[in-house]
């Protein structure tokens, strides 16, 4: 209550003002550049004004979204996957609006509340060799129960993992994360060995060592976007259980219709992983939420008895905010038939992206399923390219597809991001709500930005910036 001198309530003064976030971000939004520098990762603020990425956006609603002057944005990244339904879509706010409003008793820790349970079958329905499914907070927390759950299962230590994956970055994960980038100055892990994606005879020598509990693999890579060839998950599977191993299947960013399947890895018939991680586009945009879903056989390992009820566990991992989000992103799936138009606009997209290769001898392919598109680009014939071309790759691999990315997001304000640190390759994630319109908005852009890169333009002058930026800061 305000008073006056400390004592006496003010006449006529109305109550204390609280909280209130609208005023808070009026107030400091302004600031976050600066709030990040003062107070979070420093170098994010530093890289975002070097690419000239340090932009003010206010709002978004489904693949689009707005900065502060009001111009309409592209999204092509969809915050890595997260954004599978697009932004602020109104069923999954609606279902965050009623599980608040309903005030229910969450996280008692001794009941068995409705929710998980309803997600959790329908997330098995689709997936109908699998029993159960344990909730986390994350995709990383979501590979690390894979962990602890397959070397309990089989009694081994040593998980496989394909060069150049990527599961995570908490420790466990990380030791399965086949970037040395990553896992530099964070040692030791556990024990790990990586093999390459599609190579069966190195993973036939790995197993018969005996001591592996399994092979975690993501169907398609994101890093680079290098899907398994045919038959390289069925065959994998086969030997793995042959030596009493299992297969886990990351689906994080794959799964949920990503790559035109629900799941990535029922792109190939037979293929029934063990343990298979999900996140990202589960949240439906707003709260964050893992899970592990597996055999009863493994479930029945871990949870051997009532005193290893809460052998494994997560604080936040079943919350009624998280299930409801998880609920209404597969009634959406469902209801607007999102794998079809996956399928439908990812060919559109990967097609037209594909007959653009012969034109430009920079880009070299374009790969990928579904809403996962991989572009690659590569050294160029011409002598006049070439000399470009090497100038970049000298200061720092990567710099070309960088240079693309920048005035895709300057000149025609659609976002996109390389594949991973060192590599020539865009990765297009876009949401799964893209129409045919987005498409061609990309298509003709990205021909736009190419037509300029070939002819010599003022692309390169941003490239002579980068290469002066690499050379600085190595």
């Amino acid at each position: 209550m305000t008073t006056v001198d400390g004592g006496t309530p003010a006449t006529g003064a109305g109550p204390a003002p609280g909280f209130d976030l609208r005023r808070l971000l009026a107030e400091r939004g302004g600031e976050r550049y600066a709030l990040h520098a003062r107070h979070l990762n420093p170098q994010l603020p530093r890289m975002l004004r070097t690419l000239g990425f340090d932009k003010v956006y206010e709002r978004a609603e489904g693949a689009h979204f707005w900065d502060a002057e009001g111009n309409d944005h592209l999204d092509m990244l969809a915050g890595f996957g997260v954004m599978g339904l697009g932004r602020h879509h109104p069923v999954i706010r609606q279902a965050l609006h009623d599980v608040l409003d309903l005030s229910l008793p969450d996280l008692t820790r001794f009941d068995c509340p409705p929710l998980p349970g309803l997600l959790a079958e329908r997330l098995l329905a689709y997936t109908p060799h699998l029993h159960r499914a344990f909730f986390c907070s994350s995709g990383t927390e979501a590979v690390e129960t894979a962990l602890k759950f397959a070397r309990r299962a089989t009694g081994r230590p040593r998980v496989l993992h394909c060069a150049h994956s990527f599961h995570g970055l908490t420790t466990g994960a990380l030791s399965v994360n086949g970037e040395r980038s990553f896992r530099d100055g964070f040692g030791p892990l556990l024990p790990d060995t990586a093999v390459p994606l599609g190579d069966l005879d190195a993973l036939r020598r790995e197993l018969r060592a005996g001591d592996v509990a399994g092979l975690i693999v993501e169907p398609v890579q994101g890093k680079g976007v290098h899907a398994a060839p045919p038959g390289y998950l069925r065959a994998a599977q086969e030997l793995l259980h042959r030596h009493k191993a299992l297969l886990i299947a990351d689906e994080v960013q794959t799964g949920l219709g990503r790559t035109g399947d629900f799941h990535a890895h029922q792109h190939e018939d037979g293929v029934k992983p063990d343990l298979v991680c999900l996140a990202k586009a589960l949240s439906g945009g707003y709260v964050p939420v893992g899970a592990t879903l597996g055999t009863d056989e493994v479930f029945a390992k871990v949870y051997s008895s009532m005193d290893r009820v809460l052998v494994h566990s997560a604080s936040f991992g079943a919350n009624a905010q998280a299930m409801a989000a998880g609920l209404a992103v597969l009634d959406v799936m469902e209801r607007e038939d999102t794998v079809a138009h996956v399928r439908r606009v990812g060919e559109r997209l990967r097609s037209r992206l594909a007959a653009l290769v012969p034109r430009y001898e920079l880009l070299h392919e374009v790969r990928g399923r579904g809403l996962m598109i991989g572009i690659e680009f590569g050294r160029p014939e011409s002598l006049r390219l070439r000399s470009r071309w090497a100038m970049l790759q000298a200061a720092r691999k990567g710099l070309f597809a960088q240079m693309v990315v920048a005035p895709l997001l300057h000149r025609h304000r659609i976002l996109t991001q390389v594949s991973g640190d060192h590599l020539e390759v865009i990765k297009l994630i876009p949401p799964l709500v893209v129409d045919e319109a987005d498409v061609d908005r990309f298509v003709d852009a990205f021909t736009q930005v190419m037509d300029e890169a070939q002819d010599g333009g003022l692309l390169w002058e941003f490239g002579r910036t980068l290469v002066r930026q690499a050379v600085v800061h190595r």
